[in-house]
């Protein structure tokens, strides 16, 4: 099997045979969800309801105008018992609405539907555009941007090309390979649909060949349905699943520093945002759950899970058989780019893929030693940036050179960390000082 790569890259353990052979199970109906008003980049919504009410799953319970936001919908049915500020996954606290449920049973759940075209094959772009953001779709890989934006490039931007992303490099990580093989049909219309909202394009499916099983189901159902779309086998690497790795891998197309994949003529949506898009448009489902690998081995029974958006930590680890005497640590994502978490009592958000509870912790005994000027980093880094020289710059607060020196086209994808022998964090201070420089020009604007 020929298949396609970037350059550079590293190859963290797997662990993937954890869940990657087991079917999604369904979350029984938890007592109550946690819905953030914010689960994407851009406006945070507005609530559009009030401590009292009583919701239907599927209703839209938070909005927000303009262009990059993305509204948030009631998971489940119940009452608002109020909305206040509380712990997320990604720090801090922030504004959510907390809904009790009110279901006799997750079966007898009533759901509230999208308006939406009777047949999408006649509908106008922008009438699919329209559904997609009602929907409440964003970037379920872990980004969030808006996916009705995407869907929406400027004129002088013109795409002849989709991928989807179904690499999943991330070790541990299983969700999106189970969809693959679960919902194969589905995801492919999902993309015939997001090709008929860009116009004439030629549809891609990259999958890591370590997922031989979801390239031979989408192989064979592509040529059953007769769509026009080829499958990719790409070489297991990480980060393969970033955009700008994924478009050079797939079309051997170079993403400009500071450009995205829409500069080359390129749109690329993750399987799970793709199946979403499916659901809006075909069924008329807005974003009220999605599946999850809830896995580690502070497990004894890891799963991937069809969760409702909302619903904490705790509901899940619990239901895959946590000891919590033996945890040690639980991240959100995968252990490349995933967020260590300090309360179990957050609430799974649109752009969880992963839930990862370990024994073992895997950074806390871990001592930093001085640079050897190895070079290590810099042969790792998937965007041919010196990793060493940004960390310096940012600990002595140099922040202009640190622009100079790309700091904005770091991708955080963890390579360098990784393949540190020093066990210097070099991408933690790499995104502090993204996050120095971003309010450096900000002031002087």
């Amino acid at each position: 099997m020929n298949t396609a790569t970037f350059s550079r890259g590293v190859h963290p353990h797997e662990y993937k045979e954890l869940t990657s052979h087991k079917p999604i199970e369904k979350l029984p109906a938890p007592e109550s969800v946690f819905i953030p008003l914010q689960q994407h980049i851009g406006k945070p919504c507005e609530p559009l309801v009030a401590k009292g009410d009583t919701v239907t799953t599927g209703q839209k319970i938070g909005d927000a105008e303009g262009l990059v936001t993305a509204p948030v919908h009631a998971s489940i049915s119940g009452v608002v018992k109020s909305i206040g500020h509380f712990p997320h996954p990604l720090g801090g606290r922030v504004e959510m609405i907390h809904i009790q449920n009110g279901s006799t049973g997750a079966s007898s759940d009533s759901e509230i539907l999208l308006d939406r075209p009777s047949d999408w094959e006649k509908a106008s772009p922008e009438e699919l555009i329209r559904v997609v953001r009602e929907a409440g779709i964003v970037g379920m890989g872990g980004a969030g941007f808006p996916a009705h934006v995407k869907l929406n490039p400027p004129p002088d931007k013109p795409i002849d090309a989709f991928i989807l992303n179904g690499c999943e490099c991330e070790p541990y990580l299983t969700a999106d390979h189970r969809m693959m093989v679960e919902n194969t049909d589905e995801i492919l219309l999902g993309m015939a649909i997001i090709c008929k909202i860009l116009g004439k394009c030629k549809g891609y499916i990259g999958i890591e060949k370590n997922k031989s099983d979801a390239i031979q189901r989408m192989q064979e159902r592509v040529e059953a349905l007769h769509y026009e779309f080829a499958v990719v086998p790409l070489e297991v690497k990480y980060p393969q699943g970033a955009e700008k790795m994924l478009v050079q891998s797939v079309l051997k197309r170079k993403v400009p520093a500071g450009g995205l994949p829409l500069d080359v003529g390129v749109v690329v949506h993750n399987v799970g945002t793709t199946l979403a898009i499916h659901d809006a448009i075909i069924n008329g489902k807005p974003v009220t759950q999605r599946v999850v690998t809830v896995t580690g081995d502070g497990l004894r029974d890891p799963k991937n899970i069809l969760a409702p958006v909302g619903a904490p930590f705790q509901d899940l680890l619990t239901y895959c058989g946590e000891t919590m005497s033996e945890t040690k640590q639980v991240f959100m994502g995968g252990p490349m780019m995933g967020l260590a978490q300090y309360d179990l009592s957050v609430p799974l958000v649109k752009t969880t893929s992963g839930i990862v509870s370990l024994h073992q912790e895997p950074v806390g005994a871990i001592r930093q030693m001085p640079c050897i000027q190895c070079g290590n980093c810099v042969s790792a880094c998937p965007m041919n940036l010196i990793p060493t020289r940004l960390a310096r710059y940012t600990q002595n607060q140099r922040y202009t050179e640190l622009v100079d020196w790309g700091v904005f086209n770091c991708i955080e994808c963890g390579s360098c960390a990784f393949v540190c022998p020093s066990s210097i964090p070099l991408v933690q201070w790499i995104r502090v000082g993204k996050n120095k420089a971003r309010q450096g020009q900000k002031s002087a604007s």
